[in-house]
């Protein structure tokens, strides 16, 4: 049972691409770089919530837990995906998107590949941030009202998994135990391996925490209900404190008609039809590639892109009604149109 989907980050993405164009030329690539990173985070959670949820939200042994955010005891901790079965395991799960890949050194260290700079460079451990994880939630429970058998209070066995894309190539250590670490695609095995090597005391054990599935639900919603969303402050985070002041009605609407949102000098330019000069137009993709056409005499308006660098293309990156312009050579992506409705 799904007792908790997945905030919404459609606010922050939108907050992310206003910032691209209001910012400064300073700030801008920092952004940009939020940007991308927010987006990656979303498509590891989304792959890794479907296939946990086509094998799991309908068992009734299970309940199911994404995006649960705790504040306790001044220590804060954002779970992914969590999974609690009926003898209190719990799986707290942390994914990770690698668009090429990382490796483990035999001291533990994570090395993720930087595909433009061709080289291996340094990140922080997602084991040790899901251990952090754990001894959050692991407060969070004494907060929570819990079965007891024969006047001592049950606790959860607790098993943290760090999920990584199915086509993420990992390069593993011989020494360093790196089972922690597993791909999307593998976690429901890995749950039914790691119950059949269980011993006997610990079958024994698990079956003396067996709790009624009315209960699993309840302990479930309460640890829902200790969520608390994380605020995102795009001018405070960035320092660009002119932030608010600049997104007003310079900036794209998915209301109406369609309205360009370009950076650089041509920030704040209006599309329009090149033969009547309506302002009632929405890209579509023909035989020569992206184009304006215009509802009100039925035009077509080339799309012209430059990048301020000589020798730069930039290309159009289609996201449902929304259009990003992008530059491969400077890494670089911010919101150029949003077709009407």
């Amino acid at each position: 049972m799904i007792l908790k989907p997945a905030d919404s980050r459609a606010d922050i993405l939108t907050a992310l691409e206003r910032a691209i164009a209001a910012a400064p030329a300073d700030r801008k690539k920092r952004i940009e770089q939020e940007l991308r990173t927010v987006r990656a985070g979303i498509k590891g959670e989304e792959q890794a919530a479907y296939l946990i949820d086509f094998h799991f939200k309908d068992r009734e042994n299970w309940v199911v837990i994404h995006d649960l955010r705790l504040e306790i005891n001044e220590r804060v901790a954002q779970i992914d995906h969590l999974l609690l079965h009926r003898c209190l395991d719990c799986y707290v799960l942390e994914t990770k998107h690698f668009s090429s890949g990382f490796k483990i050194t035999e001291d533990g260290e994570f090395l993720r590949w930087n595909h433009y700079r061709k080289t291996f460079e340094g990140m922080a451990s997602p084991l040790a941030q899901n251990d952090q994880h754990v001894a959050v939630l692991r407060d969070a429970f004494d907060h929570i009202e819990m079965p007891t058998r024969l006047g001592v209070r049950l606790s959860p066995t607790f098993y943290p998994l760090v999920l990584v894309s199915a086509e993420a190539r990992i390069d593993r250590p011989r020494k360093f135990d790196s089972s922690g670490i597993i791909k999307v695609d593998a976690l429901r095995n890995t749950i039914n391996r790691q119950v059949e090597k269980a011993g006997v005391l610990d079958v024994l054990g698990g079956l003396a925490r067996l709790v009624s599935v009315e209960t699993l639900q309840e302990i479930g919603k309460q640890l829902v209900a200790l969520h608390k969303p994380a605020p995102f402050d795009v001018a405070a985070r960035f320092g660009v404190t002119e932030l608010e002041s600049l997104q007003g009605e310079d900036m794209p609407t998915e209301k109406g008609a369609g309205s360009a949102a370009s950076s650089d000098d041509r920030q704040g330019e209006k599309a329009s039809c090149r033969a009547c000069g309506s302002e009632e137009v929405a890209i579509q993709y023909g035989k020569y590639g992206y184009y304006f056409k215009c509802a009100n005499c039925n035009g077509n308006t080339p799309i012209r892109l430059g990048c301020r660098h000589a020798g730069h293309r930039e290309r159009l990156h289609k996201d449902a009604r929304r259009f990003y312009r992008e530059c491969a050579e400077c890494k670089s992506s911010s919101l150029y149109f949003v077709n009407p409705a």
